[in-house]
Protein backbone atom coordinates (compact mmCIF):
# COMPACT_ATOMS: atom_id res chain seq x y z
CA UNK A 1 0.00 0.00 0.00
CA UNK A 2 2.90 2.39 0.36
CA UNK A 3 3.98 1.70 -2.82
CA UNK A 4 0.96 2.64 -4.10
CA UNK A 5 0.70 6.34 -2.28
CA UNK A 6 4.36 6.88 -3.01
CA UNK A 7 3.27 6.92 -6.66
CA UNK A 8 0.63 9.37 -6.10
CA UNK A 9 2.84 11.67 -4.68
CA UNK A 10 5.04 11.60 -7.97
CA UNK A 11 2.72 13.41 -10.09
CA UNK A 12 0.25 16.50 -9.56
CA UNK A 13 -2.66 15.74 -7.78
CA UNK A 14 -4.23 17.91 -10.62
CA UNK A 15 -3.82 15.33 -13.48
CA UNK A 16 -5.37 12.27 -11.76
CA UNK A 17 -8.89 12.38 -13.08
CA UNK A 18 -6.71 12.35 -16.50
CA UNK A 19 -4.32 9.35 -15.48
CA UNK A 20 -7.82 7.43 -15.01
CA UNK A 21 -9.67 7.87 -18.03
CA UNK A 22 -6.77 7.50 -19.90
CA UNK A 23 -5.81 4.19 -17.92
CA UNK A 24 -10.03 3.07 -18.63
CA UNK A 25 -9.68 4.33 -22.47
CA UNK A 26 -6.40 2.13 -22.72
CA UNK A 27 -8.42 -1.25 -21.11
CA UNK A 28 -11.17 -0.29 -23.65
CA UNK A 29 -8.66 -0.07 -26.49
CA UNK A 30 -6.92 -3.03 -25.49
CA UNK A 31 -10.69 -4.95 -25.17
CA UNK A 32 -11.78 -4.16 -28.13
CA UNK A 33 -8.47 -5.13 -30.01
CA UNK A 34 -8.54 -8.14 -28.42
CA UNK A 35 -11.80 -9.11 -29.69
CA UNK A 36 -11.17 -7.96 -33.36
CA UNK A 37 -7.86 -10.16 -33.02
CA UNK A 38 -9.56 -13.67 -31.61
CA UNK A 39 -11.43 -13.86 -34.90
CA UNK A 40 -9.29 -15.01 -38.27
CA UNK A 41 -9.15 -12.04 -40.41
CA UNK A 42 -9.78 -14.25 -43.31
CA UNK A 43 -12.74 -15.71 -41.71
CA UNK A 44 -13.98 -11.58 -40.74
CA UNK A 45 -13.69 -10.74 -44.58
CA UNK A 46 -15.49 -13.96 -45.66
CA UNK A 47 -18.70 -12.23 -44.12
CA UNK A 48 -18.36 -8.99 -44.98
CA UNK A 49 -19.37 -7.39 -48.74
CA UNK A 50 -16.43 -5.98 -50.47
CA UNK A 51 -17.17 -1.93 -48.91
CA UNK A 52 -17.34 -3.23 -45.86
CA UNK A 53 -14.26 -5.25 -46.13
CA UNK A 54 -12.36 -1.72 -47.22
CA UNK A 55 -13.91 -0.01 -43.82
CA UNK A 56 -12.01 -3.02 -41.94
CA UNK A 57 -9.19 -2.50 -43.40
CA UNK A 58 -8.73 1.54 -43.18
CA UNK A 59 -10.09 1.51 -39.52
CA UNK A 60 -7.41 -0.86 -38.74
CA UNK A 61 -4.75 0.87 -40.23
CA UNK A 62 -6.18 4.07 -38.87
CA UNK A 63 -6.06 2.44 -35.64
CA UNK A 64 -2.90 1.20 -35.50
CA UNK A 65 -1.59 4.26 -36.84
CA UNK A 66 -2.90 6.56 -34.17
CA UNK A 67 -1.76 4.16 -31.62
CA UNK A 68 1.71 4.28 -32.80
CA UNK A 69 1.03 8.25 -32.57
CA UNK A 70 0.35 7.76 -28.74
CA UNK A 71 3.50 5.89 -28.59
CA UNK A 72 5.29 8.05 -29.67
CA UNK A 73 3.85 11.27 -27.81
CA UNK A 74 4.77 8.64 -24.58
CA UNK A 75 8.33 8.59 -25.98
CA UNK A 76 9.10 12.10 -26.06
CA UNK A 77 9.20 12.19 -30.24
CA UNK A 78 7.26 14.88 -31.90
CA UNK A 79 4.37 13.21 -33.90
CA UNK A 80 3.37 15.72 -35.80
CA UNK A 81 7.39 15.62 -37.26
CA UNK A 82 7.55 12.09 -38.26
CA UNK A 83 6.31 10.14 -40.89
CA UNK A 84 3.11 8.67 -39.05
CA UNK A 85 1.53 11.85 -39.78
CA UNK A 86 1.28 11.81 -43.37
CA UNK A 87 0.43 8.07 -42.96
CA UNK A 88 -2.76 9.39 -40.94
CA UNK A 89 -3.67 12.31 -43.57
CA UNK A 90 -3.61 9.27 -46.36
CA UNK A 91 -6.00 6.92 -44.59
CA UNK A 92 -7.79 9.96 -43.59
CA UNK A 93 -8.63 10.90 -47.11
CA UNK A 94 -9.52 7.43 -47.61
CA UNK A 95 -11.98 7.01 -45.71
CA UNK A 96 -13.27 10.31 -46.74
CA UNK A 97 -13.40 8.45 -50.52
CA UNK A 98 -15.40 5.41 -49.41
CA UNK A 99 -17.40 7.86 -47.29
CA UNK A 100 -18.32 9.86 -50.73
CA UNK A 101 -19.00 6.37 -52.40
CA UNK A 102 -21.13 5.26 -49.62
CA UNK A 103 -23.46 8.74 -49.40
CA UNK A 104 -23.65 8.60 -53.43
CA UNK A 105 -25.12 4.76 -53.29
CA UNK A 106 -27.60 6.52 -50.37
CA UNK A 107 -28.44 9.42 -52.46
CA UNK A 108 -32.07 9.54 -53.97
CA UNK A 109 -32.31 8.84 -57.61
CA UNK A 110 -34.23 10.95 -60.10
CA UNK A 111 -37.12 9.20 -61.84
CA UNK A 112 -36.77 11.02 -64.84
CA UNK A 113 -40.39 9.71 -66.21
CA UNK A 114 -41.72 10.85 -63.07
CA UNK A 115 -40.13 14.11 -63.20
CA UNK A 116 -41.02 14.86 -66.55
CA UNK A 117 -45.19 14.06 -65.88
CA UNK A 118 -44.73 16.10 -62.84
CA UNK A 119 -43.41 19.00 -64.80
CA UNK A 120 -45.46 18.35 -67.88
CA UNK A 121 -48.69 18.42 -65.79
CA UNK A 122 -47.64 20.97 -63.61
CA UNK A 123 -47.33 23.62 -66.77
CA UNK A 124 -50.46 22.56 -68.44
CA UNK A 125 -53.92 22.41 -68.46
CA UNK A 126 -55.06 19.02 -69.91
CA UNK A 127 -57.57 18.86 -72.60
CA UNK A 128 -60.56 16.44 -71.72
CA UNK A 129 -58.97 13.57 -74.17
CA UNK A 130 -55.80 13.56 -72.31
CA UNK A 131 -57.68 13.79 -68.70
CA UNK A 132 -59.40 11.39 -69.73
CA UNK A 133 -56.01 9.43 -70.99
CA UNK A 134 -54.32 10.42 -67.83
CA UNK A 135 -56.99 8.66 -65.90
CA UNK A 136 -56.61 5.18 -67.94
CA UNK A 137 -53.07 5.44 -67.05
CA UNK A 138 -53.47 5.71 -63.37
CA UNK A 139 -55.75 2.99 -63.29
CA UNK A 140 -53.69 0.53 -65.25
CA UNK A 141 -50.81 1.28 -62.82
CA UNK A 142 -53.05 0.80 -59.57
CA UNK A 143 -54.33 -2.82 -61.22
Amino acid sequence: MADKDSAVEEYPTEIHEYLLAFDKTVGSVDEMLTKMMSIPRSELLQKLEPMEQAKLDLLSAYALNSLFWVYLVTQGVNPKEHPVKDELERIRSYMNRVKEVTDRKKAARLDKGAAKRFIKHALSDPTPAEASQIKKERKSKHK
